[in-house]
């Protein structure tokens, strides 16, 4: 062999060394581009067992890492991915506030997807899955299979006010109990006849309250309806509820699954000449701005705390905690105000 003919050979294994990626090396080993990562950091995290197959797959594949491709493994400078149902109405615009605030003091960008209306959105999501360092995912934008691909595929996923899903960090807010405070405060004012507007088939959140409600009420010895009163979270959903209240006879509360619904049916029914609470009590759930100013009884919950809580617990997962998963539930408060005042019969006596 002549000195030219070595270096070509040199040239081949070294060409052969520098084609195999960090990919290669987790599909042989059988785990995730972070564990390998993790393993090439001498993370304390991997287990033992796991090291020693992360370093036979790289002896066998030859495999040299270099500092840009560490780099890129960690994806330490890449975007997160946070997807939502809708992005339109003050809800999701304060969580969505709480998570950049969040994302940004600790140097990550944001990609926001909403998957309103599209047929294809399990497919959106895995795209986005696949050029992010990690996801949030708000209430039941995709079915738990595609969380749960995501998840396997070794993308960190954490979910917003839904239910768990394995392998999957998750931060809601409480619901039950809160929805039985209301009943309570509402029964103590002499209110018999209630009715839930919303919709729990489509809402992780609303399908919680609509049972802290039905609860309560049979605990409280009060008629309970059978189904809720269906609709959407927006105003124009409360417009088209008060026409159907007005023509089936008013109750004595309406308990709406969110503020923007609850101001809508209020509006709807004071231009019916309906008066809110001597006619009818409102109550609605979030605790916007409008409805301070529009002086609803709702129930408060901490929108920007949860992105703040999900961009903190994504930026763990993606940063190398390996702990089992958490699923934070945070606090929520009824407020009083004008909306749901003394049953009419009180206030006249």
């Amino acid at each position: 062999m002549t000195e030219h003919d070595g270096d070509a050979v040199k040239r081949r294994r070294a060409s052969a060394r520098a084609s195999v990626t960090i990919r290669d090396v987790a599909r042989h080993a059988g785990v995730s581009v972070a564990t390998v990562s993790r393993a090439l950091r001498g993370s304390d995290l991997v287990h033992p067992a796991t090291r020693e197959r992360v370093d036979a797959a790289i002896e066998e594949l030859r495999f040299t890492p270099s500092q840009l491709g560490r780099s890129l493994a960690e994806r330490r400078h890449a975007a997160n991915g946070i997807v939502f149902p809708d992005l339109s109405g003050p809800f999701y615009a304060e969580v969505v506030l709480g998570y950049e605030e969040v994302a940004a003091t600790l140097g990550r960008s944001v990609l926001i997807l909403s998957t309103h209306n599209r047929d294809s959105a399990d497919d959106m999501v895995l795209d986005l899955a696949g050029r992010v360092d990690g996801l949030a995912v708000f209430g039941r934008t995709v079915h738990d299979d595609v969380v749960a691909e995501v998840v396997q595929r070794g993308v960190p996923v954490v979910l917003m006010a839904r239910t768990e899903v394995a392998g999957a960090d998750s931060v809601r807010t409480e619901n039950v109990l809160t929805a039985h405070a209301v009943v309570e405060h509402l029964a103590a004012h002499g209110h018999r006849r209630m009715v839930f507007l919303g919709d729990p088939v489509d809402s992780t959140d609303v399908s919680e309250r609509w049972t802290g409600f039905r609860d309560a009420l049979q605990q409280a010895g009060l008629e309970a309806p059978e189904q809720p009163i269906t609709a959407g979270f927006k105003e124009d959903d409360g417009v088209r509820a008060a026409a159907d209240l007005l023509a089936g006879g008013l109750p004595d509360v309406v308990v709406c699954a969110n503020d923007e619904l609850a101001l809508g049916l209020v509006e709807a029914l004071a231009g019916a000449g309906v008066r809110v609470p001597d006619d009818v009590a409102v109550t609605g759930w979030d605790d916007v701005m409008a409805a301070r100013y529009a002086g609803l009884t709702t129930v408060r919950q901490p929108m920007r705390d949860m992105g703040a809580r999900a961009a903190r617990m994504l930026d763990a997962r993606i940063s190398g905690d390996g702990s089992e998963p958490r699923h934070d539930v945070l606090t929520t408060q009824l407020v009083v105000r004008r909306t749901c005042g003394p049953h009419p019969k009180e206030a006249h006596r």
